[in-house]
């Protein structure tokens, strides 16, 4: 059973509701006097909206003055414990009744038409899933090449009277919050060489034709899909499978579901709590134009009732951090001592390529990273012309810890700067900011690699990675 909790969404303060827009009577045997609760999907996540408790007749109202968004609800088990599902669209004054004893053959609804439907609905995919499983299971097993066949071709005629159940359901209930669900469910059907393509032209066709038509009888401007699981599911397989991976094709389909979802409160509120989520912590070190497009776009000059102070400076903060180490753009000047209190400026140094290593002297990783990064460089970067310069951050240890530590493992072919807390500070007190803000320096070591005119090149890999993103730049020289 699936346990009904408060979600951990940082960004959202949820809503609040009064009385009477609607009323949702509730019986729920064998409960008495203990709170249930209503609440709906959003993506994964399955926010508490309200709560009543159940009469010594098992009964209870659900009541507000301001109507609720369409999509799927959930009454929640006392303790929440479980729930089951209901439809909620235009009409929002019915009853449901519930009994634990047998609420796995269904539910009764007074007064909604679209739950009826749902619940004859539910009960059939229930069936025609369990055969399906069934079959599933057989297949895993099956002991001969001929039973396999058999067994797909079940399998297969079983899915198209799924399929087409669910169409006639939808041709014949035009308008019907679950149509409009099912629609969104769709996918599209590939027939003849699109389905079964034998060169390479079919396949781009076949990849064409499936991401053009991905979105057909979508709206995004309709709000019911944010309150389901599955539109979340549709959305990250969109861009995990379809949406070329680099920013400028992300922040296009971005772009383009928020010109239609802007119009409404809910689905722009979902999109944009998806997107941040996202893009706020990056996969690949490119998807920090996207954030930066996110916060520019949506974030930096514009309020939401949702958005907590916590999550706008959350927001912030991580938009601040990353502008000044974009990929592709010039790194910025680092001016630090060495160990003889010569400042040294990482824009001095005129090599082909730049390894910067931010790094703790305290760190037990970066001890272990840093003599294997001496050795890839005094066997192969160093010969390519590449320098590395090393920021050692001052946290729990002394200058002492940095240097008997460069000293130890000969580290001295390196530039080597410290950055002290007092340094740090100083830049603070003035404005300015602190260069682990301006290298996003969230964990040690971190390691950048600049070109000869000290634009970031790749950032926040490891060495490993970094020499192969080398080997790629030095064949194409």
């Amino acid at each position: 059973m699936k346990k009904f909790l408060l979600p951990a969404i940082l960004l959202i303060s949820l809503h609040t509701f009064a009385q009477n827009a609607y009323e949702i009577r509730v019986t729920f045997k064998p409960y008495k006097k203990q709170y249930i609760y209503l609440g709906h999907y959003f993506g994964k996540q399955y926010p508490i909206i309200d709560s009543a408790l159940l009469s010594d007749k098992s009964e209870a109202i659900f009541k507000g003055s301001k109507k609720l968004p369409g999509g799927i609800y959930l009454i929640g088990y006392p303790n929440k414990a479980g729930f089951f599902e209901i439809l909620i669209d235009k009409n929002q004054k019915f009853s449901v009744i519930a009994d634990t004893a047998t609420i796995k053959k269904g539910l009764q609804f007074k007064n909604s038409p679209d739950n009826v439907l749902f619940n004859s609905y539910q009960q059939y995919m229930s069936v025609k899933g369990k055969d399906i499983a069934a079959l599933q299971q057989q297949l895993k097993t099956a002991p001969t090449k001929k039973d396999s066949t058999r067994l797909i071709v079940e399998l297969t005629q079983k899915d198209k009277v799924v399929a087409s159940y669910r169409e006639d359901l939808i041709k014949k209930n035009p308008g019907n919050i679950l149509s409009a669900l099912l629609i969104s469910m769709r996918e599209p059907v590939l027939t003849g060489r699109l389905k079964d393509p034998r060169t390479k032209d079919d396949s781009l066709a076949a990849y064409s034709y499936f991401k053009d038509h991905y979105w057909d009888g979508v709206n995004f401007w309709d709000g019911r899909m944010a309150y389901t699981t599955f539109f979340e599911e549709k959305l990250d397989k969109y861009f995990e499978q379809l949406v070329i991976p680099q920013p400028d094709s992300i922040i296009k389909e971005i772009d383009w579901m928020m010109g239609f979802a802007g119009i409404n409160e809910e689905m722009s509120r979902f999109l944009l709590i998806k997107f941040v989520n996202r893009y706020l912590v990056q996969k690949y070190m490119w998807e920090d134009a996207i954030f930066l497009h996110l916060f520019e776009k949506y974030f930096a000059q514009k309020n939401y009732s949702w958005l907590t102070d916590k999550g706008r400076k959350t927001i912030t903060d991580r938009a601040y951090s990353l502008m000044a180490n974009i990929l592709g753009t010039p790194a910025a000047d680092i001016d630090l001592p060495d160990s003889s209190g010569q400042i040294k400026s990482l824009y001095n140094d005129t090599a082909a390529y730049t390894l910067i290593a931010f790094w703790d002297p305290t760190c037990g990783h970066c001890k272990e990273v840093l003599p294997s990064l001496d050795s890839i460089y005094k066997a192969k970067w160093k010969a390519a012309g590449l320098k590395i310069y090393a920021v050692a951050k001052e946290t729990d240890g002394t200058k002492k810890d940095w240097l008997d530590f460069i000293n130890t493992h000969y580290l001295q072919q390196w530039t080597h700067v410290y950055y002290s807390k007092a340094d740090d500070k100083a830049r603070i007190e003035a404005s300015i900011p602190g260069y682990s803000q301006l290298y996003d320096i969230q964990t040690f070591p971190t390691l950048y690699l600049l070109d000869k005119d000290k634009r970031i090149v790749a950032k926040k890999l490891s060495y490993l990675q970094i020499n192969e993103v080398l080997e790629i730049k030095m064949r194409g020289q």
